[in-house]
């Protein structure tokens, strides 16, 4: 059984209050982290926002949060194929093939060439190893010994 807990409101409109939200109008909200240079500015959005927490609604009358999540979308299709760029280069300068890629990773014979085009979404962890095995290809000598 699924731990996903659905919770059933009403359709709020422009006109109606909700106690501890505040109403925010043609508001611009950056989707994603400038830190990463990976965001997204989206504009004429209206809803509440929680006067105690980083809560949102949008407003049911707008689109506000249909294209709050597309540029969520967006920037989650954007850091695939930014990871899918960096693990090809990587593999390439270490020069190793996509099978001794997945065995040093632990994944199936096919998981890095899943990885490079983007079908797959790389673990954290093997995006880090393969930082770390860019910064010192000496280390891959001995992950290949001890595979």
């Amino acid at each position: 059984m699924s731990d996903l807990l659905l919770v059933e409101r009403k359709k709020m409109t422009k006109n109606e209050e909700m106690e501890g939200f505040e109403r925010f109008d043609n508001v611009t909200m950056r989707v994603g982290s400038v830190e990463d240079d990976n965001y997204i500015d989206v504009e004429n959005l209206s809803g509440w926002k929680s006067t105690i927490s980083d809560e949102y609604i949008f407003d049911d009358s707008t689109d506000s949060a249909i294209r709050y999540a597309q540029a969520s979308d967006t920037l989650v299709l954007r850091q695939r194929e930014k990871d899918a760029q960096f693990l090809k280069q990587a593999r390439k300068s270490l020069n190793i093939t996509q099978q001794e890629a997945s065995k040093i990773t632990g994944g199936g014979h096919n998981a890095f060439s899943r990885y490079e085009n983007g079908t797959a979404k790389p673990m954290p962890a093997v995006i880090n190893l393969f930082k770390l095995l860019s910064l010192n290809p000496d280390l891959l000598g001995e992950l290949m010994i001890r595979n």
